[in-house]
């Protein structure tokens, strides 16, 4: 049967139509409550939604990259922890070399020239445990590459230096000719090269110190990007709860006054029946 086989008065029509209507308006309405959005698809407002979804898109992007600073920052930090660890080494293998010049006792100066070899080779198992992930700073070979934004063309390169006996010229006690420190000429050498070493680690220091200050910089800086665009992407999409919830008692409203005049249309129409 189509529909031209059935003809209805024109306010039953008309009442028809409005309760479709309200039906639709209802069924949105619950929607933007639900979600909280107004817009919820490219079809309630192309502009805003897609310029939304971007903001969101590059937001995620963002935070994704955070996770690599923050590895950074943690990579930077045991490096920094190695070098304040092997300083302290350095500092005490001076006070070796101090006691070993205050000596003329060549069977305590060859004591004390093996306590300096011994921390000499903690200074390279405390170089080669500095790492984070995998990644060791106190390595000429290791470069921690740092990427701050989505495309990836804004970056930093942290360099890794060699920070074990060798990378610092740290020698074996009484250098090449291996005196074990039975002269003074050897300790004064000797002391002089730690005193080399100490200033080497200061100035390594302060250019992972400048590196750590960017990468922080940095996460600060994204979290408000972050907050920023999603922000954006919010003012642009989500909906006024207090007028949804108005709109949704009027349509509540307006729904049951539809439906009580379509019954009231169709009463009229059934009047025709009391002639018979």
């Amino acid at each position: 049967m189509s529909i031209s086989d059935i003809s209805l008065t024109a306010g039953m029509r008309t009442n028809l139509l409005n309760l479709q209507s309200t039906s639709d308006l209802l069924n949105r309405t619950q929607q933007r409550l639900s979600s909280g959005k107004s817009v919820n698809s490219a079809l309630d407002n192309p502009t805003n939604f897609f310029a939304a979804q971007n903001a969101n898109q590059r937001a995620s992007d963002l935070t994704n990259r955070k996770d690599g600073m923050s590895n950074a920052v943690q990579t930077v930090a045991a490096a920094n922890a190695g070098i304040t660890a092997i300083t302290s080494l350095i500092q005490a293998a001076k006070g070796i070399a101090q006691s070993a010049l205050s000596t003329s006792d060549t069977g305590v100066q060859s004591k004390l020239a093996g306590q300096y070899d011994t921390i000499r080779s903690q200074i390279d198992n405390m170089s080669s445990d500095s790492g984070f992930q995998g990644l060791n700073m106190l390595s000429a070979t290791n470069t921690l590459a740092v990427v701050f934004n989505e495309n990836s063309s804004s970056q930093l390169n942290v360099v890794g230096f060699l920070g074990n006996s060798t990378g610092l010229s740290l020698s074996a006690a009484g250098g090449a000719g291996n005196t074990n420190w039975q002269s003074a000429s050897a300790i004064t050498a000797d002391s002089a090269k730690m005193d080399s070493a100490i200033t080497s680690l200061r100035t390594s220091t302060q250019t992972l110190a400048a590196n750590l200050n960017i990468i922080t910089t940095r996460q600060s800086f994204t979290d408000s990007m972050v907050s920023t665009l999603q922000t954006g992407a919010d003012n642009l999409t989500l909906a006024d709860m207090n007028q949804e919830g108005a709109n949704m008692l009027m349509l509540q409203t307006r729904s049951s006054l539809s439906t009580t005049s379509l019954s009231m249309s169709s009463q009229a129409a059934q009047s025709v029946l009391k002639l018979f």
